[in-house]
């Protein structure tokens, strides 16, 4: 058992009501001491209303069209998480923790979930999965990335990737995992090679904006030190976008 501590929920001082709504899905990977979740020894209460835990066998859970250790996500953990990837692939259960909350002024809801996968891993579980950020941990490397004095930091719950535009010399930065906190992800197009980093810390601190509240609107132009002319942003995507899965606010870098 890992040593104990509260994990933090942050404020979100940008917040106003609105129609959004968070989407956290996880499966926690193990076999599973019939106890109480020790989710208390972590400031949970235990998951919180609208989120759901289902308790599966592995082998039912193979047949499933969407099963996340099959196909070529299941190859790409098996490439980068191999240790994981076996831990979770031999696992006898499966709970699969997922559901859909309207906005929230705090991030209360994502520490309960959070403290949830915490004591699950204290009574048998051995792998996490984190589709939004196409992730799996064993367990201590969840531990190390989670459970930190402090808190996690917000770039810990997300993904910042970076893919080559059909210009060369350029590249495209984009974010996923924002439906955590009921946010658009973020998209910056036509990067030149040499400014990718700059790009990088701009969307570091735009999911922050976010993710203590703020939102963007189409149109609304940001200020970058150093660029010759206003980022502008411009709001897509969806759901069923195959890149975001979510909606998404995109920005061109100028010529």
């Amino acid at each position: 058992m890992s040593p104990t501590m509260s994990l933090p929920a942050w404020a979100r001082p940008h917040w106003q009501p609105n129609d959004e709504e968070i989407l956290l899905q996880f499966y926690v990977f193990g076999s599973f001491e019939a106890v109480r979740v020790p989710s208390q020894d972590y400031g949970s209460p235990g998951l919180p209303e609208g989120i759901t835990s289902t308790n599966h066998h592995h082998h039912e859970l193979r047949a499933w069209e969407g099963y996340p250790l099959g196909g070529s996500m299941g190859k790409l953990f098996k490439e980068e998480a191999p240790e994981a990837y076996r831990a979770a692939v031999d696992a006898p259960q499966v709970l699969v923790v997922r559901g859909r909350l309207p906005d929230q002024p705090d991030t209360g809801y994502l520490r309960d979930v959070m403290g949830v996968i915490a004591g699950l891993l204290d009574i048998g579980g051995v792998a996490v999965l984190d589709p939004q950020i196409v992730s799996l941990f064993d367990a201590d490397g969840w531990r190390r990335r989670y459970l930190v004095p402090d808190g996690a930091p917000i770039r810990s719950h997300l993904l910042i990737l970076r893919d080559a535009e059909s210009e060369p010399g350029r590249s495209w930065i984009h974010t996923r995992g924002m439906r955590k906190f009921g946010r658009p992800d973020f998209s910056v197009r036509d990067v030149p090679d040499a400014q990718v980093n700059l790009a990088g810390s701009l969307c570091e601190r735009l999911v922050e904006l976010e993710v203590l509240g703020g939102r963007f609107q189409d149109g609304q132009q940001v200020e970058i030190p150093g660029l010759p002319e206003d980022l502008v942003a411009r709001l897509g995507g969806g759901p069923e976008h195959p890149d975001f899965n979510n909606s998404f606010v995109e920005f061109r870098w100028p010529v």
